[in-house]
């Protein structure tokens, strides 16, 4: 079992920039211990007025897209030429059957891992959507009280994680391939109306021509969707990772984005709203874990489920037993 230390150990480690202690509390945040959770909570308390200086960006795309290639060579922009302090949040998917995990990002990003200004951390996707987005935000905010000024949020793939994270980030960014194929139409649909920028990624090697003619089709895409609550137009770009051309691209539209809906007041708004969907959500997540945790329930719950699963009785009549104990 790790070591645990004290909560000002830990917030005064994170404080002062200390890599170790970042990853430390990190682990700790993520632990579903009760003793851990209350130590985690004095840290995050400690923190809290030292977070929120950082711009949030969630990054996503279809399989094969090369988030992590893209994720290395934008983080190598921003730390060597921006002199940006980086953090990425790299959500690694869970075996349903087996509980392990990939955590394979750090060793994907070889370069951008060893730079000091990068700090990467996996987390394992788990079993609960709803308990990775809450320690995922956690150690966003902890990223941000240790000095990072700008945090990567990268996703699973496209699903439902998708919309957890767009709930915690100030920019959302989709990559894309050129002809990834219309079976992927419907989730695009879906993904692209959250979108606040879009690249295209992989445009190199006899691709660009590609590359260019997907931009100019989702660009039209993106003119049918209403105008979003932040006024923003998305913006399409095209970028090559191998290359590093249209990489800094990216950057400069989401720095236009910033600029905006801070001149708008916009990002102060949706942070605002953010703290607030997280509060509730956090409630939900609480009740539903006490609840569970409850004898009475443990002692019930099998042979319910079994009379529901076998039509004995009905899911609502279950439901209404267990809540009423």
């Amino acid at each position: 079992m790790p070591k645990r230390f004290s909560a000002s150990d830990y917030s005064e480690g994170i404080l002062a920039g200390n890599r170790v202690r970042l990853s430390q509390a990190i682990t700790l945040v993520e632990s579903t211990l009760p003793s851990d959770q209350e130590l985690a909570q004095q840290v995050l308390d400690a923190v809290l007025p030292h977070a929120g200086r950082s711009v949030r960006v969630g990054i996503t795309g279809v399989p094969g897209v090369g988030k992590s290639t893209f994720i290395e060579a934008l983080g190598l922009h921003l730390v060597r030429e921006k002199g940006h302090r980086l953090a990425v949040l790299a959500v690694d998917p869970t075996s349903q059957r087996s509980g392990g995990s990939i955590l394979g990002d750090k060793t994907r990003m070889n370069e951008l891992a060893a730079h000091p200004q990068a700090f990467i951390r996996p987390s394992p996707a788990g079993r609960s959507l709803g308990g990775v987005t809450r320690s995922t935000r956690e150690a966003l905010l902890l990223c941000e009280a240790a000095g990072h000024d700008v945090i990567f949020v990268e996703t699973v793939g496209v699903g439902q994680s998708e919309t957890a994270v767009h709930g915690m980030v100030d920019f959302f960014l989709l990559l894309m391939l050129a002809g990834a194929g219309d079976e992927l139409q419907g989730i695009k649909k879906g993904i692209m109306e959250m979108a606040d920028a879009i690249t295209i990624t992989k445009a190199d090697g006899g691709n660009e021509l590609a590359a260019r003619r997907a931009r100019a089709e989702y660009q039209n895409a993106l003119h049918l969707f209403p105008l979003a609550p932040s006024k923003w137009s998305p913006e399409v770009t095209i970028s090559s990772a191998l290359t590093g051309q249209g990489v800094p691209d990216v950057w400069q539209v989401l720095e236009k984005y910033v600029a905006q809906t801070r001149a708008s007041g916009y990002f102060a708004q949706r942070r605002q709203e953010q703290n607030l969907h997280w509060l509730h959500e956090t409630i939900r997540q609480s009740l539903e874990t006490q609840f569970y945790a409850r004898p009475a329930v443990q002692q019930q719950l099998a042979a319910l489920e079994q009379a529901v699963r076998e039509g004995r009785q009905s899911a609502f009549g279950a439901a209404g037993q267990l809540l009423g104990l």
